[in-house]
């Protein structure tokens, strides 16, 4: 068993195949922001406001253990010849709008870190999951090009063939083995800035590569169009956008509680997290599978105890899709025998804790609990209660839990940081802050 740690937002840039017109670079020198939108915010199409507070935790932290347990799997079986590893789709936490084609066309969809393509649905359907807005028609966008199956992006794919006229057929599957067949293809992909003046100015890069999914199946729900890989990838988002956003990009996540958005910036825009008082860094790892994010953990303290990592099982994945926060089960196992500690005696744990929450207490303060310190290599990052504690009705739980599999740094804990990436540098850098200042 592999016990790696993977740190799972974003990826490393690759150069950008197309580039804006001059009037648009200009404008997106300055940098932009886009809303990212948690999937049980009232703002979310998948909010239900008849869960209450406690029931949409436990339902989030169950999607972090969905999301992880079938990391290894196989496609469909007339396509099954190797093994992949991208995690499930549409467990991930955060929405993004994104607008294809010439006219463009409204998507929302997953913003998925833990995978590379771009596609949403296209007629003609093979097979389409039904989904609420209408499904993308290539033919109705002026700027659509096929690609062919000799070009450079389509040996980028895992999984590729040809075509009956040549054109790139890919073969892409998740960890729940829900899957998307269909065409490469290029478009203009927009995006409408946070602070856009109502939808009047928006940013074009036409030329991205993305999937055209003729034959998607599985566990995909109907409020989404499909899926923005975010991963290290080439073919991924961020990788595309490579050299136009310089390289850097941030984010601030919200407490999923807040009647508002999370911010994910690009370029100029996310440059300032770097060079903040107080902001700590730490290297990017390159590791395979190529499409993670990972760090290296040297430790945790549990107040004034520190336990190190062993360095077989160091490294670890950034993931803002994933809730929980996930320690290789070896570690994990002495990481909570060192809360109890500092809890004490007089505070007993409860023996059925909800599942997937493995330490919980009941009629305890807060405050009780010791404070937490990650340290990544180079940088120590010292985590609010808000980062390290859930409350499920009466119960306070630690929003850490064991894997076997890898680690993970959960988004609970990278709330109200500003976490910067610096991908031509090959870091990752942790800011405190409230972030609904960050709007």
């Amino acid at each position: 068993m592999n016990k790696v740690v993977i740190l799972l937002l974003v990826t490393v840039l690759w150069p950008l195949s197309s580039h804006p017109s001059a009037h648009e670079a200009k404008r997106f020198n300055n940098g932009f922001t886009i809303d990212l939108i948690h999937r049980d915010s009232p703002l979310s199409p998948f909010y239900n406001p008849s869960l209450t507070p406690s029931q949409i935790i436990t339902n989030a932290a169950k999607r972090s253990i969905s999301r992880t347990s079938l990391f290894y799997f196989t496609k469909k079986a007339e396509e099954a010849e190797e093994e992949e590893s991208a995690l499930i789709p549409d467990k991930g936490d955060y929405l993004m709008k994104i607008f294809i084609g010439s006219p463009p066309m409204e998507s929302l969809a997953v913003a998925d870190t833990g995978s590379d393509l771009i596609w949403i649905q296209c007629l003609p359907c093979e097979q389409c999951y039904s989904q609420n807005a209408p499904i993308f028609d290539p033919k109705n966008s002026s700027t659509f090009e096929t690609i062919t199956c000799d070009s450079e992006s389509c040996r980028e794919l895992s999984r590729y063939g040809c075509g009956i006229s040549g054109e790139c057929r890919y073969y892409y599957s998740y960890g729940d083995r829900s899957y998307t067949v269909g065409e490469l293809g290029s478009d203009t992909i927009s995006f409408s800035p946070s602070n856009n003046n109502g939808g009047k100015s928006m940013i074009k890069y036409p030329k991205t590569t993305l999937g055209c999914g003729h034959d998607n199946d599985g566990n995909f729900r109907r409020t989404s169009t499909g899926l923005v890989g975010l991963g290290s990838g080439p073919l991924s988002l961020v990788s595309q956008l490579g050299d136009e956003i310089g390289h850097k990009f941030s984010y601030c996540l919200l407490p999923f509680s807040i009647n508002s958005t999370s911010k994910l910036k690009f370029g100029s825009e996310s440059a300032s997290t770097v060079s903040l008082n107080g902001v700590v860094s730490t290297p990017l790892l390159s590791k395979s599978p190529s499409t993670y994010y990972y760090l290296t953990l040297d430790g945790i303290s549990i107040g004034e105890k520190k336990l190190q990592t062993e360095q077989s099982a160091n490294n670890i994945v950034i993931d803002s899709g994933t809730t929980l926060t996930m320690l290789q089960s070896d570690f994990y196992n002495s990481f909570e025998s060192a809360v109890k500690d500092a809890v004490g005696n007089n505070h007993e744990p409860v023996q059925d804790p909800p599942e997937p929450l493995r330490l919980c207490y009941r009629d305890l303060q807060v405050e009780d609990l010791p404070d937490l310190t990650f340290h990544f290599s180079g940088a120590d990052v010292h985590l609010q209660k808000m980062n390290t504690i859930l409350k499920v009705d009466n119960l306070v739980c630690l929003s850490m839990v064991p894997s076997d599999r890898f680690s993970i740094f959960g988004n609970i804990a990278q709330v109200n940081f500003k976490v910067g990436y610096d991908l031509q540098e090959k870091m990752v850098s942790f800011y405190p802050t409230d972030c609904t200042m960050d709007q």
